[in-house]
Order: structure tokens, then sequence, then C-alpha cells
């Protein structure tokens, strides 16, 4: 019996109506005809971020939005228009700190060179781990309502790092989206849906919708869905970011090349992570294609991920269950009975671990709380191989 298609339409009125993509705090208010609207008002400038400005208004210090950033220094668009600023006042050495594309940031009037002198506080950030040996996060982008993951369904799914994307995602703040693109290549109904529910499956609460930018299915929900707030496409490498946000912006703004056909990735054709105000109202910030995706303290977000194996966590007999063998585990009695696949059980012990190392290499009681455990775990391992060798004597 072939399970059914998840249409674009289904989701549009899921996304749209009573939606799990909740209204964006940052999206722009509704004014009075009467009422002239904000310079900055496309860009997401809202009474929320008037007010957290208030302070630096009195020092003379303009508002605007950070749109690129490019070796330390930024394009920001202010109400008169698009200023280049140097960030170097903004602590530069700390990489949680530094400026970012979607920021809201005070910029000096004029100067040669003028500084961007303070950033206001992020209401979202997405942060992922850098490939570094030093325990840092690095700001993909802030200020952002809704994660778009782009997935190609040119090559074979990869369900763990979409996995992956989604931990990010819920825990930098922003809703979730996931966009399975190049749909035209999977022209049997049934066959999509099936890679629609399988992804769904990764995905609880996640909407899922299939799109193609060469036929035009699923644009309409994916434009109803930007059209409000600020979106962040991300993505791998050929994923097709760049032709979707040239879809969203009606026009070849960002450059496109084709992906290989040996393994559908593509080259970084998107190098900086650029934010663009959308014609039909709303932001859009395209990132270049990410090669890793390193989890940075996203335990909540994990959870969120896989949140059908926390709800069976709380039936299990030890409240320290480690879902390995302990007896009375709810996790694994799932898996036994099918009713959890063991692929999810184990992306979801490969990110929980992932995660913890992450954390530990900046909590000294933490590091010393794995080391004890795996002490004690080779304590255990070591009685075992002695009492089998005394059976076998």
């Amino acid at each position: 019996m072939p399970r059914p298609r998840t249409s674009a339409r289904a989701v549009g009125a899921a996304l749209v109506k009573g939606s799990p993509l909740r209204s964006s705090a940052s999206s722009v208010p509704s004014v009075p005809s009467s009422v002239s609207p904000h310079p900055l008002a496309p860009y997401g400038w809202d009474e929320g971020w008037e007010t957290a400005f208030t302070p630096y208004t009195a020092e003379g210090l303009l508002p605007g939005r950070v749109i690129r950033v490019d070796r330390g220094q930024c394009d920001v668009v202010t109400a008169g228009g698009v200023l280049r600023a140097d960030t170097a006042f903004v602590t530069p050495h700390d990489p949680m700190r530094v400026v970012c594309t979607g920021d809201w940031v005070a910029v000096e009037p004029g100067g040669n060179p003028r500084y961007v002198r303070t950033t206001l506080p992020r209401r979202t950030a997405f942060v992922r781990s850098t490939s570094s040996k030093r325990s840092e996060g690095q700001i993909l982008a802030a200020n952002v309502d809704h994660a778009i993951v782009a997935v190609s369904l040119a090559v074979e799914l990869d369900l763990g790092r979409i996995e992956r994307y989604l931990a990010l995602a819920w825990e930098s703040g922003a809703q979730p989206l996931i966009v399975l693109t190049k749909a035209d290549l999977v022209p049997d109904a049934t066959g999509l849906g099936y890679l629609v529910q399988d992804v769904e499956t990764s995905a609880p609460g996640v909407p899922v919708l299939p799109v193609s930018a060469m036929t035009g299915d699923g644009l309409d929900v994916l434009l109803a869905v930007v059209s409000s707030g600020t979106s962040v496409l991300l993505g791998s490498s050929g994923a097709g970011k760049s032709t979707l946000a040239n879809v969203l912006l009606g026009d070849d703004v960002m450059v496109v090349q084709a992906a290989r056909d040996v393994d559908g990735k593509g080259r970084h054709t998107t190098t900086t992570r650029n934010l663009l105000a959308l014609p039909g109202g709303g932001v859009l910030i395209d990132t270049p294609g990410l090669r890793g995706v390193g989890l940075w303290d996203a335990e909540s977000g994990v959870g969120q991920v896989f949140s059908e194996i926390e709800e069976l966590t709380g039936r299990c007999r030890f409240q320290d269950c480690a879902h390995d063998s302990e007896p009375g585990c709810a996790v694994l009695a799932a898996v036994d009975a099918g009713e959890l696949p063991h692929r999810r059980l184990e992306s979801y012990r490969k990110l929980l671990r992932e995660n913890q190392w992450i954390v530990a290499k900046t909590d000294a009681r933490l590091r010393a709380e794995i080391r004890r455990d795996w002490k004690r775990k080779g304590a255990e391992g070591r009685a075992a191989m002695e009492a089998k060798r005394g059976r076998w004597r």
C-alpha cells in the first residue's frame, strides 16, 4: 500500500493557517495609511528594535542592519542608504560577539573610516562549531525567524545531516522548514511521497515542502512563508539555495553553477552571507554551502529533533538510562517493537555525544564527569572480562 504524498498545498495550509511557523517577532508591523513606514521597515525594523536603539539615538548614531560582512568590514543598510563600516570596535576577538549578517547595529553618522559602535541584543542566532581545534562557535546568521534547510533530491537523502541542521535551527530560536529542492527530478508522485515521509520521520514537528524552480511547484507556499520576518537559506553546496534565492527575489541576483553529476555537489558560488529584502515582503539571508555542520551547545535542539526519544526516555525504569542495555528501557523496547527506527537512536546518541564533547571543552566540571564515567565503564568492562576468564578456567 503506497504511502500518500504530502502535497505542497497541504503543507501551505499548515504553514499559513494556524501554522507551526510562529508569527515573526521581527516582522513589519501594520501601519495606518496616514503614517509613512520607517525606511528600514522592509528590512525588519519594528517597535522593538526602535526601543532597543533609543540610547544610541541620543548619541547621534544611526540604526542599520548588516547585509554583508567581509574581512573586518560590513555593508550596513540605513535610512539613508547602504554604508561601508569597520567592525573593529565590536570585540573582534570574541567569535560569538563579532558583527554578523542580520545584526542590527549602531553606526557612526560620518567619519573616514566609519565604524560600527555596537550591535543590538540578538533575538536569535544560528551558531555552529568551527573546524578550529579551539573551542569556538561561529555565528552564521542573526535575528532569523525561519531557518529554511534546502535538501537536494538530485542525490540520496542524508537524514543524519538533516537532523544536524534541525538541531542547530531549533537551538537558534528560529522555526525550521525543510525544502526538498529539484522535486522535478522525481516525477513519480508515489516516489516523491515516500521521500517526503522519510524526511518527516526524521523531522518531527517540522514542515517538509517539495519544490521545483523548474516547474514552480511549491514555490507559492515558500513565498508565503518568507514574506514575513527574516529567513535564512541553509544547506550543502549544490542544494539549489542560490537558485531558490533568485526565484524568491524575482531576479538573477545570486550566481548559479551546475552541480556535479557524480555526487550532486556544487561549487561555492555564494561565498558570503548576503541579506536581501524580498519584493513581496520579508528578508532573505543566503549562505554559502556548509561542508561542516558541527553542533555548538545544542542539547535542547537535539532534544527537539528527537522528541519521540525524549518522550520515551520519561518511561524508562531508570532516570539516568543510557538506552544501551538497561532493563526496563522504553527506548530499546520501541526499537525492538519496530516503533522507533534504530537509525534514529544511533543518530541521537551520536549527536548527544558530540554536543557533550563540545560543551566539555569549555566546562571543566563536565570534563571531570566524563572522565569519571569513562573510568567507571572501563572498570566495569575489565570486571566483566575477568568474570568471563574465571568461567573459562
